[in-house]
C-alpha cells in the first residue's frame, strides 16, 4: 500500500534522478530468474547520496510512527536494506537487527545478527519487493526467533499480484514508498521515456516472464 502520494511521485522522482533505477525498453537487463526486463532497480545507490538517504529515513521513520508507535526495533532484510535500515534505526533511536536469507555455516551460525529480546515488537525494512519470497524468509526468521513482526516498509515495489497474494497468506502488511505504477508516471512527465514507451512498460508488468518488448 502507498500511504502517501506525494511521497511516492517524489521518491520515484529521486530514485532515478541518480539512476538508482533505470528504464530501458529497447536493451532489456537479464534478471537472475531469467527473466528480461525493462527495469533494473538497485536502491543501495540511495546510500551515496546524503540528501537523498535523509529523505528517504526521514520518510520511512514517519510512515513507520504514523502505522505502527515506536517499536522495540528495526530490522533490515539483507543486504540492500542494511544500510537504510540503519539509518531509520538510528533517526528513531532504536536498537537495529538483520536478517540473513540463511543462517550462517560457521561460528554461531545466525540467520539474525543483533540483539533482540522474546516478544519484542520489530518493523522491517526492505529495499524492493518483486515477488515478496526473499523478504518473507526474513519474516519467517523474525517469527522463528519469537519476534512479533508489526509489518514490513519498502522503499520501492514492483506490485507484481503475486507479491500481495505472498504478503496476505503470510499475514504481513507492507506498505512502501514508491511503486512501480507511479514510477512510469513520473518517468513520462519528466520526458525520461515517450508514450510509446509507457505503453511498453506497462505491458512488461502485466506477464513479466513472458515479456518480449517486441511483440
Amino acid at each position: 500500500m502507498i500511504l502517501d502520494l506525494n511521497t511516492a511521485k517524489k521518491t520515484a522522482d529521486l530514485l532515478l534522478q541518480i539512476n538508482a533505477i533505470k528504464l530501458n525498453s529497447k536493451n532489456p537487463f537479464l534478471w537472475a530468474s531469467g527473466w528480461k526486463s525493462p527495469i533494473y532497480c538497485d536502491n543501495r545507490i540511495i546510500l551515496s547520496y546524503p540528501q537523498i538517504r535523509i529523505f528517504i529515513r526521514e520518510e520511512i521513520s514517519k510512515q513507520i510512527d504514523k502505522l505502527y508507535g515506536k517499536p522495540d526495533l528495526i530490522a533490515g532484510v539483507a543486504t540492500g536494506a542494511i544500510g537504510i535500515g540503519m539509518l531509520v534505526a538510528d533517526i528513531m533511536n532504536l536498537p537495529f537487527i538483520y536478517v540473513r536469507p540463511n543462517s550462517k555455516k560457521h561460528g554461531r551460525k545466525n540467520q539474525i545478527e543483533g540483539s533482540y529480546e522474546n516478544n519484542q515488537n520489530v518493523v522491517v525494512i526492505e529495499d524492493l519487493i518483486s515477488t515478496g519470497n526473499s523478504s518473507l524468509v526474513a519474516v519467517d526468521a523474525l517469527r522463528e526467533a519469537k519476534l512479533q513482526v508489526k509489518g514490513m516498509i519498502s522503499i520501492f515495489t514492483y506490485g507484481f499480484p503475486i507479491s500481495y497474494e505472498n504478503f496476505e497468506k503470510k499475514k504481513v502488511t507492507l506498505n512502501t514508498l514508491s511503486s512501480y505504477d507511479i514510477l512510469l508516471e513520473q518517468a513520462l512527465l519528466s520526458n525520461y521515456i515517450n508514450d510509446n514507451e509507457f505503453k511498453i512498460l506497462s505491458k512488461w508488468k502485466e506477464s513479466p516472464q513472458d515479456w518480449n518488448p517486441n511483440n
